[in-house]
């Protein structure tokens, strides 16, 4: 149920005269509050703000507030639907049941405070919750509100300045190292082997790995034009992620050596098909079952899919690669290839500061 706006009425100079203007039971209202040579500005506005106050509470009093739960159901999840990729929409959607609906569900929205609300955030963080699982509600707690404002049930966010608690836990982003990845390599047959090559060399996310048909790969470079998302096939994660992945001469070759390994399939097969041959592979049991037990052998049972996607930015930026290149192999922004994928060794910042220090020498 939508409230009635809250008003505060308008109010100008006619011929020299105050008129006052307000909605009272949906018809405009006006009245003459005085001479503009006798009266102030000011005192007329206290006059109108006396004259629509009893109209803004028994409106306050005829309001039925929406409840927490019945909001994000009703209103938010379905506007939000319509901008949301499915994936998108499927972990939003679980990451507010887990964690908002299931606590506030029957709370009405005009009972929370932004001391209460930040309160949450810090026992999230507390229970050992990611960094980026309570900034995410943090988000999500701010557009909700937001739209509970816009939808005129409240008329402040109180989750506006909610920030994400300091103690919240901030993974480790590990990267390996060239002797980690030859190693890497070493261990696995030449479907693995292949996986994990299109992820470290290739720098593709593990979803595009497992879409791919015969179809997208070319001599020299691979197109993204579908993922693999928990069994289904979808669109690209962002609109830079379809795009033209290049390829190199090793790569191809493995490429090669897999594609003669399954039996010249036609350009629609999968490059990793199921037992079935009908359905893509799934990535957690290829992952699992032929690729962590053979890195775990050789001591890399640290290392994941991220861990291969973060490596191939962050040996490319030790390479002095164009960080623009870099982006667009990986398929997202500049900034994010920069700030979340590539990390220095301490090698290569012990250069740095070396650099500086002899700079400063001959100064």
């Amino acid at each position: 149920m939508r409230r009635k706006r809250h008003q505060r009425g308008s109010l100008k100079n006619v011929r020299g005269r105050w008129i006052a203007q307000w909605w009272e039971e949906g018809h405009r209202r006006n009245k003459i509050l005085g001479n503009a040579g006798k009266m102030t500005k000011s005192q007329a506005s206290r006059k109108l703000a006396e004259i629509v106050a009893p109209i803004n509470a028994d409106q306050e009093s005829q309001w039925e507030d929406w409840e927490f739960g019945d909001f994000v159901n009703q209103i938010y999840l379905p506007f939000y639907r319509r901008k949301w990729k499915g994936s998108t929409a499927a972990c939003n959607e679980d990451r507010l049941r887990h964690h908002l609906t299931c606590e506030f569900e029957g709370r009405t929205l005009r009972s929370f405070a932004r001391d209460e609300l930040q309160d949450f955030l810090d026992r999230k963080a507390a229970a050992g919750l990611s960094f980026s699982t309570v900034d995410h509600l943090r988000w999500d707690l701010r557009q909700i509100f937001e739209m509970a404002v816009a939808e005129d049930c409240l008329r402040k966010n109180p989750a506006k300045l909610l920030f994400t608690p300091k103690q919240a836990k901030r993974g480790v982003g590990r990267v390996m190292t060239w002797r980690d990845v030859k190693l890497l390599f070493s261990a696995l047959e030449a479907r693995e082997l292949l996986v994990c090559m299109l992820a470290t060399i290739a720098g593709m996310r593990p979803g595009e790995i497992f879409a791919l048909k015969w179809r997208h790969v070319e001599r020299d470079h691979i197109e993204i034009e579908q993922r693999l998302y928990r069994g289904k096939i979808d669109s690209p994660k962002t609109s830079q992620s379809r795009r033209s992945v290049a390829c190199s001469e090793g790569l191809h070759a493995a490429i090669e050596a897999w594609k003669s390994l399954s039996g010249d399939p036609g350009l629609d097969a999968w490059v990793f098909p199921s037992e079935t041959m009908k359905t893509p592979l799934s990535k957690d049991n290829c992952w699992r079952r032929w690729i962590a037990p053979r890195l775990t052998a050789v001591g890399l049972e640290w290392v994941n899919f991220q861990v291969l996607r973060r490596t191939h930015a962050s040996l490319m930026r030790e390479l002095d690669v164009d960080p623009k290149t870099v982006a667009d192999q990986l398929g997202h922004s500049v900034d994010v290839n920069l700030n979340v994928y590539s990390k220095t060794t301490l090698g290569r910042r012990k250069e740095a500061v070396e650099t500086l220090e002899s700079a400063l020498r001959v100064m």
